[in-house]
């Protein structure tokens, strides 16, 4: 017996991937080589555009159970208290956005949560599991493990991080750098007698600092630093009596002990991605495609985007409803956004060194810039009907665009947003006005697997509709006017904007055979 799907790496990466796969139907089998899941906080950190991916897959609630969304940066200097800032103080959430700021959580706690909502499909991790190699062929790939056990499935997924050994096996290029001289010190301890309300960053006047972010839910800190260095000048290995000297020297406050480590490690600067995310039924996501600086928090982030992106699209040419083409689409849309990371995460980095020699600057200086707003360039974006909102206006929507959120009344008159339609997993069709109503009930009757479709009335017609946009924010937040129709990818990108149904028919028929645009 084969799977449809085999993920090689149950971090967030897999995690999300499975579950996109697992909520369509898709026989999906993960396994990781570590024995028992990790309880490290390394990446800590989910920007609002991952919050809203985890909502569609289920876990934003649990989310935002565990994690906190506000905590000031406190900066020291040579010892002495300089300010506490909130760079997101003033940031409000707003109908289609509303997930207004980051969310700061430790990876294992979200590893938790998805492998809880995994669970609840019927998808449970094979642990201890190490994939050495695979080979492929024209209806499969057979992966081979460390016992000599062979796994047969459809497609192989590696997610299993920045040494992956499928990316290896994949004999694809892992271009980049590596900056032996630039290191830093990590880990997670406890830390009794300093407060858990703020981010601690201390720094002196000779260039070196110590960080203490207290990880919500624990009773531990992630402790960031540069490291020690022995007689020969190279780092020395992590310890907790390392990490007390650090402490000491940078942070000056007398009789704070740090105790019961958890997770002490070391972490290079590596800035490199793959050429290619896919050979045949093999791909690539997360940091097994692409490495970068930890400026940001943008590692995490970028692992569970690519998984979104590949879930549904993996799902279709699995299952036979849409052509192996289909799949190039991942590698075009993602690559060029793994390129920016890696570009943004660098600067980053790099304000962020300059940031500790300066006393009234810190970390929070370095906030990264929004991701996840689209995918303009890709073959994916249907044609726009420039008729349907401002030529040349921003903040107009054009397909690739993120799709927003909005709240509306189902027929029922109950509110409903949009984020919670667009929790179906198939494409969702939203028409705007009673004149597509009746194209809207034959377009979802026609492609009943694929599509999940809404009439959307202005709250004034009268009409009959399924939802009610009684505030008028769907139609401003997606720049439409009566009538209209807007097409929303499964990952929650505009797709198509349109007034002809044909146009729709089009669109879905050529995901079912879909080939590159040339």
């Amino acid at each position: 017996m084969s799977d449809d799907v085999l993920i090689v790496g149950a971090g967030p990466t897999g995690l999300t991937l499975a579950i996109e796969l697992a909520r369509r139907g898709v026989e999906v089998r993960i396994v990781d080589a570590a024995p028992v899941p990790h309880r490290e906080s390394r990446g800590k950190g989910l920007q609002p555009r991952t919050l809203e991916v985890l909502e569609d897959v289920g876990g934003t609630e649990r989310a935002l159970a565990t994690g906190t969304t506000r905590l000031p940066f406190r900066k020291y200097f040579d010892g002495a208290h300089v300010n506490d800032t909130d760079p997101f103080a003033d940031a409000l959430p707003t109908p289609d956005a509303p997930y207004e700021r980051g969310m700061l959580i430790g990876q294992w706690q979200v590893e938790e949560i998805l492998r809880e909502r995994l669970a609840e499909l019927g998808v449970g991790v094979r642990l201890g599991t190490e994939v050495t190699g695979f080979e492929q062929d024209a209806d499969g790939v057979t992966a081979v493990l460390a016992d000599g056990e062979r796994v047969r499935a459809g497609y192989l997924v590696g997610c299993d991080g920045g040494r992956s050994q499928v990316r290896k096996a994949m004999g694809v290029r892992f271009d980049g750098t590596t900056e032996e001289t630039q290191s830093m010190v990590v880990g997670d301890v406890g830390a009794e007698g300093i407060g858990r309300d703020v981010w601690h960053q201390w720094f002196t006047s000779d260039g070196g600092g110590v960080a203490l972010c207290p990880i919500p839910g624990t009773d531990s800190f992630q402790f960031q630093a540069s490291p020690e260095l022995d007689a020969n000048g190279e780092p020395s290995p992590p310890s907790l009596e390392s990490f007390q000297r650090i402490f000491d020297r940078h942070a000056r406050v007398p009789g704070i002990t740090l105790t019961n480590p958890t997770w002490l490690s070391i972490w290079r600067v590596n800035v490199r991605m793959v050429d290619r995310m896919r050979v045949g039924r093999v791909l690539l996501a997360g940091d097994a495609a692409h490495v970068h600086p930890i400026a940001g928090g943008l590692g995490m982030n970028t692992g569970i985007q690519d998984a979104y992106n590949l879930g549904w699209k993996l799902a279709l040419a699995a299952t036979g409803q849409a052509g192996p083409g289909l799949l190039d689409t991942y590698e075009e849309e993602r690559l060029p956004v793994a390129a920016w990371t890696l570009g943004v995460s660098t600067d980053l980095y790099a304000r962020v060194l300059e940031a500790v020699k300066e006393p009234g600057t810190g970390v929070e200086a370095a906030a990264p810039p929004p991701m996840g707003t689209g995918y303009p360039w890709s073959s994916l974006a249907g044609p726009a009907d420039d008729t349907l909102g401002s030529v040349g206006d921003p903040t107009v929507l054009r397909p690739g665009d993120r799709a927003p959120d909005a709240p509306c009344l189902d027929a029922s008159g109950d509110p409903v947003r949009l984020f919670q339609v667009y929790a179906d997993p198939r494409f969702t069709l939203l028409g705007f006005g009673a004149e597509v109503a009746d194209a809207v009930g034959k377009l979802a009757a026609g492609h009943d697997g694929l599509l999940q479709a809404f009439t959307v009335d202005g709250g004034t017609s009268g009409a009959v509709a399924d939802l009610h946009d009684h505030e008028g924010h769907a139609r401003r937040a997606y720049g439409v006017t009566d009538p209209a129709l807007v097409l929303v990818r499964p990952d929650n990108h505009i797709a198509l904007l349109t007034r002809d149904p044909a146009e729709v028919t089009a669109y879905l028929a050529r995901i079912a055979t879909f080939t590159p645009k040339e």
